[in-house]
């Protein structure tokens, strides 16, 4: 849970300085873009889940 609280962390230090220094968000800046990426880590960790049994 410490590396999940310092993620946030240092990505709100990160997206309050790009806006102090008025540079676009590096993020994607809807929500689609960031459910495009929860999916991809959803099909990486289930890719590692499932073919575990396929190689057995």
């Amino acid at each position: 849970m410490q590396e999940v609280f310092l993620a946030l962390l240092a990505g709100l230090v990160v997206g309050f300085l790009f806006a102090l220094i008025k540079l676009p968000i590096p993020a994607p800046p809807a929500l689609s873009g960031v459910m495009g990426i929860v999916g991809i880590f959803i099909g990486y960790k289930l890719y590692q889940w499932i073919i575990p049994f396929f190689q057995s």
